[in-house]
């Protein structure tokens, strides 16, 4: 089995001209502050057709220092920081309790891009929480209800039972309200843009929050 695993790997091709194609990338056309080419590289991947672009990698440590990292869902990005959400009582918001800072990692083949972003977390006032929540599918509002994430699951129909009058209740209450349901932010102190080339000459700039000032920093880095 492990050797079926190695030979896909190395069968497979990271960026292969044929299906891919590779935008330039010229740093010194990237505007003073990381937003706006986030901005412009996230509406170009989304006009590239990639799947999902709006899902990310949320990497935090536990109060041990141990790493975890899993896929959620970017609910916007402006001059307060990258914003997403969860229960405060999930394994995330722990962490985020006990360390409030994290990382956020965007992949978008299509393009060869990357954006990694790093920085102190908050949580948004609760007000704010139910209102986005709020704005979203009925979905994912019985998502929510359903709660109890990160707890053990006793069986996949203790989940439907749940899931059920959840999805019940959200389309009965379009407002209803979740207390554990958190938004928040992650204001920045480093942005990276990574551009991926054929010819393994990547692109790589880092914004770099200058002090306690609003001013960045720009660095090309080695790729």
């Amino acid at each position: 089995m492990a050797t079926d695993l190695h030979e896909l790997l190395r069968s497979l091709r990271v960026w292969d001209p044929e299906v891919t194609s590779l935008p330039p990338f010229h740093p010194a056309e990237a505007p003073a502050e990381p937003l706006g080419l986030f901005a412009r590289w996230f509406a170009q991947a989304v006009a590239a057709g990639q799947t999902e672009p709006h899902t990310m990698s949320l990497a935090t440590a536990d109060e041990a220092g141990l790493a975890d990292v899993r896929t959620v869902m970017l609910h916007g990005a402006d001059a307060d920081g990258w914003a997403f959400a969860s229960h405060s009582h999930s394994r995330k918001g722990a962490h985020l309790t006990a360390r409030p800072y994290a990382a956020l990692g965007f992949y978008w083949p299509v393009l060869g891009r990357q954006v990694r972003v790093r920085g102190p977390v908050t949580a948004a006032p609760s007000a704010e929480g139910q209102a986005d929540l709020h704005a979203r599918s009925t979905g994912a509002l019985a998502a929510a209800l359903t709660g109890r994430q990160s707890e053990i699951l006793g069986s996949a129909n203790e989940l439907a039972r749940a899931s059920e009058a959840a999805w019940e209740r959200a389309r009965r209450e379009p407002d209803a309200p979740v207390p554990s349901w958190t938004l928040y932010r992650l204001r920045p102190d480093e942005v990276e843009f990574f551009q991926g080339d054929e010819h393994r000459r990547h692109v790589r700039l880092r914004y770099r929050r200058e002090g306690e000032g609003e001013g960045w920093a720009r660095e090309l880095l080695w790729p």
